[in-house]
């Protein structure tokens, strides 16, 4: 699997304090990875230091195969377009004269990219208001064309929704889910809003005290989180024994007590249970949130 983004027990110290501990983390081409943790937990610092923007204390870090001490690194580094913790933007100018002004840092005198880059982001139509004027929800999406400009094919996004109505969070996810889909954009999205991730990932970094404590992809949290149904029964040998039957998964919790994965038929299940000899007793559904999920991964009690 090729990656854009792997790093190698990174370390970063300020003072006596940690913010990452021999961090390992793998980003592969084309994903959109979230990078889930508590705020503090590390986040803003990796991205910090992939950026250019810190130096690590410790360990190493790699883009696209690429190693942070090798002099390749800063032609590397403009493949990758960033907003991080907040956009980089001139709140007195236009969105058009920012991006102008972006083409010029980046060494770009050809505009002709401009009035597609502002349709691709939603903002097409803002002419000449101020960016000062515009709401939350554009301002991130300023950020975010800003970042394009450099055309680049790996994204990196501190906290994207942070702050918007549900309204600006549907225009974000959109605008992810079109870089990522339809130009074919690695992105990396720190985030602690666990909900909304779960509409765009496809894969998973969950960071805790500067440690990355496990990384999945999208299909192996759902197994991990998938729906169940908890069984109290009269017997859980003769349940077994129908369960078994039907091919479904289930394991034994105890002498009367199962839990049962996947779809199932409750009616189905409840008539042959009975021609077994076998009475339900109590029945319940379950299913573990993402959420959930982080805090039984990390052992806290918020995820905020």
């Amino acid at each position: 699997m090729e990656y854009c983004l792997t790093t190698s027990r990174l370390t970063k110290t300020y003072g006596r304090f940690q913010a990452l501990k021999d961090l390992n983390m793998h980003v592969p081409k084309g994903a959109i990875y979230g990078f889930v943790g508590k705020n503090g937990a590390g986040k803003t610092t990796l991205i910090r230091i992939i950026c250019g923007l810190q130096n690590p204390t410790g360990g190493s870090y790699q883009l696209y195969g690429v190693d942070q001490n090798q002099k390749e690194i800063v032609s590397i580094r403009r493949r990758m377009g960033a907003v991080v913790e907040t956009p980089s933007i001139y709140l007195n100018m236009t969105a058009e004269e920012n991006l102008k002004e972006q083409y010029r840092i980046l060494g770009m005198p050809d505009f002709s990219g401009i009035n597609d880059l502002l349709e691709l982001v939603g903002l097409a139509g803002t002419g000449k208001k101020k960016v000062k004027n515009f709401s939350l929800g554009m301002r991130q999406r300023m950020g975010i064309a800003i970042s394009l400009a450099g055309n680049p094919d790996f994204l990196v996004l501190d906290e994207p929704v942070n702050g918007l109505d549900p309204q600006g969070i549907v225009e974000m996810r959109e605008l992810i889910l079109k870089l990522n889909r339809e130009r074919q954009i690695t992105v990396l999205i720190s985030s602690h809003i666990l909900d909304e991730l779960s509409r765009l990932a496809t894969h998973y970094g969950f960071i805790d005290q500067g440690t990355l404590v496990k990384e999945l992809s999208a299909k192996e949290l759902e197994q991990a989180c998938q729906k169940s149904v908890c069984l109290t029964v009269s017997s859980a040998k003769a349940a077994c024994q129908v369960l078994d039957r039907k091919k479904l998964e289930y394991q034994v919790k105890s002498e009367s007590e199962l839990e049962i994965y996947g779809k199932i038929s409750v009616t189905d299940l409840t008539l042959a249970l009975h021609e077994a000899g076998c009475d339900i007793l109590s029945l319940r559904e379950r299913e573990e949130s993402l959420e959930n999920y982080y805090i039984n991964l990390v052992g806290g009690e918020s995820h905020a």
